[in-house]
């Protein structure tokens, strides 16, 4: 199978995953990567034998970030433990505390296999198809709670849908199940030092803490707490303080958990969380005032990843995002000014239209966001871990802390949960969130722009090492051999092959060559037994040896340079072989002699000592035909030069 079609069946994968989020996010159970006792769990909430059971979220997220690269396996499990929402009858005895809390592995699985699935698209090449599969993602668990509330609000059963979705789910993902069923390694991140290398390690090491982190802060004692503040137990315990302060102290941690990830990482992060917490209280607001019977609430969720889906497959999704998470704001701003900053006007009044496009942009924003961040995270290998346990638990804790910094007093309207103060204060922090978003998109083209100039100029270093080196061949079997002449002999013949030498000199400095060499095919044979002499000994097949004239050409020349360094090294009496094989998928032809031989590590010796005849005239020549030279030799008993070159 062809590397694009795999790209479409991961894609499906990836949409068959975000079916299976939607029932576990709509689960009474909650979903969540954290304990399930959110940011303010009452005290005492588990005895000593159940304060194991809900690390079983935690549990399950640690467990998907190592098994990552088996990411349609964690989709299956997630979406068989899922069957447990729909039809609690299943397991052994639901009333139990184990079983009770077992469902809530599978929202940490589903989210880790869905982000595991987009990082291999986007590692791929496949961008749009990553950054739609991680927006579908995370559109997924916005309509799965919107589905909640509906179920909530609505006397019918949920189960049929559920269990439709489930079937639906497994069915897609089944494909990619079966095509990656040996591991998907592009969903790790990038290669290098293995799984329990620092640079992955510490990825599952940041997100288990993050999951963690919420369950010994939400069960600090109240009247420890209130002791600490030097405030009543009562006011502490009953109202909204002990839920913005256990928010601000859990962001914080994850925070400091989140450096672990990296700069990238924790800049992520941060933008995921801050677009989260700026939708959640219009979305709250949108769900209390449209009909909770009718389809204007799932509708609404619908369009707006559809819209951020829209948005992250463009080439501009980093703007597209930003944009519209401007708008968002913009809505937001309107919405708050046109109600006098009580919202709750919007449910009374039924205005269905304004509340709705406020929905829809919000929706958007958060989809496209993650969508667009995922592509920066990507060769990092930080999506799953940032983009899931990370930035969810991040939102978490926001939404609470965000009373603390609200911009005008006052009480929340009194038919809305306790989200925030006023849309004003999420439309500032949308617009924050627009510009964290716009400005990772544009460190990260940057950084990637850094990256390929120092790829260019590598290559371009390369290529001209590589020039240099085919230019000194020639000079080295011409000019410095003519000068090597001078010391041992002289007379009329240097004076001839000095003229030839300048000639060669001069063609080469201008230019000629470096041109192409002659066309046609030439008899390799015929070539080498007219090396031949008293003292040279050619063997050679009965008929001829093709080769392109070019490489026959380059391919003499090494063997002369054999020869060459016979002459020199070898001997005064030594004597010479050279055997021509003509083989399946190429030539071979050795030269050996018995001469004096010299010890292996000479040749390395040389090279540092700037005597390049073996590494240029011979080593050079054939590897950039892609062949391979051999050379053996010990002292006292000869040395043998093997050239193997490829037709």
């Amino acid at each position: 199978m062809n590397e694009r079609t795999l790209r479409w069946w991961t894609a499906l994968g990836g949409l068959g995953g975000s079916l299976l989020i939607l029932p576990a996010a709509s689960s009474a159970l909650g979903a969540t990567f954290s304990p399930m006792v959110g940011v303010q769990g009452p005290d005492g909430y588990y005895d000593s034998r159940g304060l194991i059971l809900p690390l079983i979220p935690t549990v399950a997220t640690v467990l998907g970030l190592c098994l990552l690269r088996w990411w349609p396996y964690l989709l299956v499990v997630g979406g068989l433990i899922s069957t447990a929402l729909v039809w609690p009858q299943m397991l052994p005895d639901s009333s139990t505390m184990p079983y009770q809390y077992l469902p809530t592995a599978a929202f940490p699985l589903l989210v880790v296999g869905v982000l595991g699935g987009a990082q291999s698209l986007l590692n791929s090449r496949a961008v749009a198809l990553g950054s739609a599969v991680a927006g579908l993602g995370t559109g997924a668990v916005l309509a799965g709670r919107a589905l909640a509330r509906i179920a909530a609000q609505s006397a019918s059963d949920p189960t049929l849908r559920s269990a439709a979705l489930l079937v639906a789910g497994l069915a897609a993902t089944g494909p990619a199940l079966w095509m990656l069923r040996h591991g998907d390694r592009p969903a790790e991140g990038p290669p290098g030092g293995g799984f329990w290398s620092w640079p992955r390690l510490r990825l599952v090491v940041a997100a288990g803490l993050a999951a963690f982190v919420v369950l010994p802060l939400a069960l600090f004692p109240t009247e420890y707490l209130a002791r600490l503040l030097g405030i009543s137990w009562y006011s502490l315990a009953y109202g909204t303080e002990k839920a913005a302060i256990i928010g601000l102290a859990t962001l914080l941690l994850v925070a400091v958990c989140a450096t672990l990830t990296g700069l990238w990482g924790l800049t992520g992060a941060l933008t995921a969380a801050t677009v989260s917490v700026a939708a959640a209280y219009p979305l709250v607001v949108a769900y209390t005032s449209l009909d909770p019977t009718g389809p204007a609430r799932l509708l609404g969720v619908v369009a707006g990843v559809a819209v951020g889906i829209a948005a992250v497959v463009t080439r501009w999704r980093i703007a597209a995002a930003g944009t519209l998470a401007v708008g968002a704001a913009l809505v937001m701003f309107i919405a708050d000014e046109g109600t006098g900053g009580a919202p709750q006007r919007l449910a009374v009044g039924q205005n269905t239209l304004p509340t709705l496009v406020m929905l829809v942009l919000a929706v958007a924003a958060v989809t496209a966001a993650f969508g667009a961040i995922a592509q920066v995270l990507a060769p990092r290998g930080a999506v799953p871990a940032v983009l899931g346990p990370i930035a969810a638990v991040l939102a978490l804790a926001g939404v609470p802390a965000l009373r603390v910094i609200q911009l005008r007093r006052g009480g929340p309207p009194s038919n809305i949960p306790n989200s925030g103060d006023s849309l004003s204060t999420s439309a500032v922090l949308m617009l924050v969130a627009a510009a964290a978003i716009v400005g990772l998109g544009v460190a990260h083209y940057l950084t990637e722009r850094w990256a390929e100039r120092k790829r260019a100029e590598q290559i371009r270093q390369e290529a001209a090492t590589a020039e240099r080196d085919r230019l000194a061949r020639p000079i080295h079997d011409g000019v410095l051999q003519v000068l090597a002449l001078v010391q041992r002999e002289g007379g009329a013949e240097l004076a001839a092959l000095a003229g030839e030498q300048e000639v060669a000199l001069r063609n080469l400095l201008s230019g000629a060559a470096t041109a192409d060499g002659p066309r046609g095919d030439t008899d390799l044979r015929a070539t080498l037994t007219a090396l031949a002499t008293p003292r040279i000994e050619v063997s050679a097949p009965a008929g001829p040896v093709r080769l392109p004239a070019d490489r026959a050409a380059e391919l003499l020349a090494a063997v002369q340079a054999a020869l060459d360094n016979v002459v020199r090294h070898a001997g005064p009496v030594a004597r010479t072989w050279i055997l021509l094989e003509d083989e399946t998928d190429g030539v071979r032809v050795t030269v050996r002699d018995d001469g004096v031989g010299f010890e292996p590590q000479r040749l390395t010796e040389a090279a540092v000592a700037g005597r390049l005849g073996v590494a240029q005239s011979m080593r050079g020549r054939i590897a950039d035909l892609g062949g391979t030279t051999e050379i053996f030799s010990r002292p006292g008993q000869g040395t043998e030069v093997e050239f193997h070159l490829p037709r």
